[in-house]
């Protein structure tokens, strides 16, 4: 699973340059390695945020496409090792529920006292996968294509709190708001005070006096929901792209999940791809293949004249530079491969059967 550079960060998506590099340097100085106390795999992961999310080109990339954006779906595995502490470490915070184990973090957390708030982090959304069908040349040059998605959205209604628009939202009398009470668990080792989840909030920390109407206390309800997704140039068929955030809304003021749409791009008729170029089969007459001339080549951005030397041979392949298929990550563009056939006419005339017996006897 891709990590989440904001989440990294602390710091929300429509964070300001100033407090991006302060919530930078803070969380710096409190791991750095050479700091007593510090961790030096945490401070390269926030430099890694850092990094991406201070520059403008790659910050807006990563919002678009997510940071694996290369065309395929699937696990990262590296990350996924970072995340789990590879084959030599191990890590009391590994997100279990992430992992698909559900309520296994709360058990292990409960046990030896490291229980975590569902407060702070609620129920995470789902993904979501969608097909996008594109035209050759919107893929080609890119467009801006709107969707219209049925999924889980938050409730308009309470914007996500669960509670009816008017009434209060108190905070648990039970808990003090913390989300977790104190335990004391009779073990093999003894006594042990553990932190869990509290009943009454269900970790919420909170609780309303009035469960909103339309969702039911639920925060979510099942909506459409329109977006406009800008497809980059150059994008192939059967590439990804990642949307952060715009999955299904999660409970209990988690977050969203992610969205992820595949392209399907028709055939053109006329142009066929191979990575970044493009392929194109013409023919010549055969008096342009021996005296050499001019042929009108159709490409992406309009008609060329191709030059043509004389004693051409059909299968001649011509390459017409910058023509071809924008480079998704790169920069510039592909080639037009022209690959000419010479075409030969069936039932020459007396006249042409005169001039090539002239001259293959020249040829003698």
């Amino acid at each position: 699973m891709s990590k989440d550079y904001y989440e990294i960060l602390g710091v929300s998506r429509d964070v300001s340059d100033a407090e991006l590099k302060s919530a930078f340097r803070k969380l710096a100085h409190q791991h750095h390695p050479d700091k007593k106390g510090g961790d030096e795999a945490k401070f390269k992961e926030i430099n890694e945020a850092y990094q991406v999310l201070s520059n403008k080109d790659k910050r807006a990339q990563y919002d678009q496409f997510g940071q694996n954006f290369d065309g395929s779906q699937g696990i990262n595995w590296q990350d996924f090792a970072r995340q789990t502490g590879g084959s030599n470490g191990f890590r009391t915070n590994i997100n279990y529920e992430d992992m698909g184990f559900g309520d296994l973090g709360d058990m292990v957390g409960d046990l030896f006292g490291m229980g975590r708030r569902r407060s702070q982090r609620g129920q995470h959304g789902n993904d979501v996968q969608v097909e996008l069908p594109l035209e050759f040349r919107e893929a080609v040059f890119g467009v801006t294509k709107p969707m219209n998605l049925y999924k889980t959205i938050k409730c308009p209604s309470c914007s996500g709190n669960g509670a009816e628009p008017g009434t209060k939202i108190e905070t648990c009398s039970a808990c003090s708001g913390t989300g977790q009470v104190q335990r004391i668990q009779n073990t093999i080792l003894g006594q042990m005070r553990t932190m869990g989840v509290c009943s009454d909030c269900n970790g919420e920390g909170k609780k309303v006096s009035q469960k909103c109407k339309k969702c039911k206390g639920q925060g979510t309800v099942k909506d459409y929901d329109d977006l406009d997704v800008k497809i980059p140039a150059g994008i192939a068929d059967g590439q990804t792209i990642r949307i952060m955030g715009r999955g299904e809304a999660g409970s209990q003021g988690g977050s969203a999940g992610d969205l992820y749409i595949r392209v399907k791009v028709k055939e053109d008729p006329e142009f066929k791809r191979e990575g970044d170029d493009i392929i194109l089969d013409i023919e010549i007459p055969y008096s342009v293949a021996v005296l050499g001339g001019k042929a009108d080549i159709n490409t992406l951005d309009g008609s060329v004249k191709l030059k043509i030397p004389s004693g051409t041979p059909s299968g001649k392949v011509f390459k017409i530079r910058d023509r071809g298929i924008p480079h998704l990550k790169a920069g510039g563009r592909g080639d037009q491969l022209v690959t000419v056939k010479v075409k030969v006419p069936s039932k020459p005339s007396k006249k042409i059967k005169k001039i090539l017996e002239e001259l293959a006897d020249e040829g003698e």
